[in-house]
């Protein structure tokens, strides 16, 4: 007598959820996460790839332009320094109207130093002096007046925005306002 066996497999419900379960865990870790651990979606997913890209690029040229700009304006002194005749006497014209006289240094970008500094006066003909900013008539006389002899008694050196300065210019030795300066120090 034989007898037959047949086999028979059967399945659980739980052992086919354990099944799916455990393949789906194996598709997930071969997948890249779209969230992580905060449950939102991941940095590089939110931004993308080519935004990431052209990000660094800006930040490269922007730090590039910064250094440019620091090169070119923060790191040295003006040139104009070197066009400063410093044997001579410089005019420095002001956006109010007043001209001083006397000797640049130090040209940066937000202030001129002015020593040996000279200014006009005007003297009307009822004796008031004025700046020669403002509007002389025929009676009036224009002289060179020093710095330091006014009331509130300044140093002989000067720090003038840079802002409230129209141009400046070098002056010939030969000029009335050096001639002026020289007889003054002669004096």
């Amino acid at each position: 007598m034989e007898t037959e066996t047949n086999h028979i497999e059967v399945s659980t419900p739980d052992d086919s959820a354990q099944q799916t379960s455990h393949h789906e865990h194996q598709q997930v870790h071969n997948e890249v996460p779209k969230f992580g651990k905060s449950g939102k979606p991941s940095l590089v997913r939110r931004i993308g790839r080519r935004n990431i890209a052209a990000l660094v690029v800006v930040l490269v040229l922007v730090a590039f332009g910064a250094y440019w700009s620091w090169w070119l304006f923060g790191s040295k002194t003006f040139n104009e320094n070197k066009s400063i005749n410093n044997s001579e006497f410089q005019a420095v014209f002001l956006t109010n109207g007043q001209v001083y006289f006397g000797k640049l240094a130090d040209l940066n970008h937000k202030y001129v130093t002015i020593t040996d500094i000279y200014y006009l006066q005007v003297q009307q003909s009822n004796g008031s002096l004025q700046n020669a900013s403002g509007n002389a008539n025929s009676n009036s006389q224009v002289s060179l007046a020093k710095l330091g002899s006014e009331l509130h008694g300044p140093e002989d050196k000067m720090s003038v925005s840079s802002d409230q300065i129209l141009f400046w210019e070098n002056l010939k030795s030969d000029s009335k306002v050096v001639q002026a300066i020289q007889k003054y120090q002669n004096q």
